[in-house]
């Protein structure tokens, strides 16, 4: 059993999905179980404990210990995303939308770590004054969006397909990405233990995902959403097509799964312009090149 734990569930981690829903891990031997991470589990607790080989997560995640001092932390091997795959869905759904339309107006952020960091640097690279915008926090995705659908707020902030939902819904319209404000970066990543990297399967889960990353890229949006949408809830087939089509054409997924050295870099510009951070980690702590098998 290859267990496999993500932060989070959403048609921008399609390589990930891919690799489960279209088979490519069984044909390399391997059972995959897929979960969503326990909240109330310490997820360096669970590594320690045996209980997840491969996660979902991005290389911010190994900042918070390598800040304090902790090294014996899982490494990331691969990567999942070069663009930040958060919409900007809008209530207005005939209004044209530009960035400095934020100023002033209310959006439900999501506040997690890197999303919120990403959407500040975004909007500063677009001139849009931060102090202006009012980021409203509802919580989490499944709460932010009962909170739009609800009434509040101009604007929302989200993965697909839950824009694409929405928008179907007749609640908004999807009118631009956070990935198409921000320069190509190291956004998501597998990370696993150095010892698991040292293992068979290892090996066999990169010859899958490989094949994943090109089928991502190479398959229509609709053969894709039609693989994976036994993986969803609350969403329908359509709405699923169009956030894997949106994605693909953003240039989401690269064919090779190599964490680049300069997206690192972009992505730790991101979180000290947004004040998480204040110094650097070097990308030799935190990435291990399991890419070049």
């Amino acid at each position: 059993m290859l267990r496999i734990m993500v932060y989070r569930h959403s048609a921008f981690y399609s390589p990930l999905l891919a690799s489960v829903a279209a088979g490519f891990l069984k044909d390399e031997g391997l059972e995959p179980s897929y979960f969503i991470k326990p909240k109330e589990k310490n997820l360096y607790e669970m590594f320690r404990n045996g209980e997840v080989d491969v996660m979902q997560a991005a290389v911010s995640t190994s900042w918070d210990p390598l800040s304090r001092g902790v090294r014996d932390i899982p490494r990331h091997f691969a990567q999942i995303n070069q663009r930040d795959g958060f919409f900007i869905t809008r209530r207005q759904k005939d209004r044209p939308f530009s960035w400095k339309d934020l100023e002033g107006a209310e959006i439900l952020a999501d506040h997690a770590q890197q999303p919120l960091a990403m959407l500040k640097y975004g909007l500063h690279l677009q001139g849009v004054d931060w102090s202006r915008v009012k980021a409203l926090n509802a919580g989490d995705p499944d709460s932010m969006n009962e909170a739009f659908r609800s009434g509040l707020a101009e604007f929302i902030h989200l993965q697909g397909p839950a824009p694409q939902q929405l928008e179907e819904d007749g609640y908004g319209r999807v009118v631009a990405c956070v990935g198409d404000a921000i320069p190509p970066l190291a956004f998501s990543t597998l990370m696993a233990m150095p010892s698991f990297l040292e293992t068979p399967a290892a090996q066999a889960f990169m010859r899958a995902y490989r094949k994943a990353l090109h089928w991502v890229n190479d398959a229509s949006p609709a053969e894709i959403a039609g693989l994976e949408f036994s993986m969803f809830d609350g969403v329908t087939l359509s709405a699923l097509t169009e956030a894997i089509g949106r994605y693909q054409k953003l240039g989401t997924w690269r064919r090779d799964p190599e964490i680049p050295r300069d997206q690192y870099e972009v992505s730790m510009d991101a979180f000290i312009h947004a004040g998480v951070f204040k110094q650097r980690y070097p990308y030799e702590d935190v990435v291990l090149g399991l890419a070049a098998m």
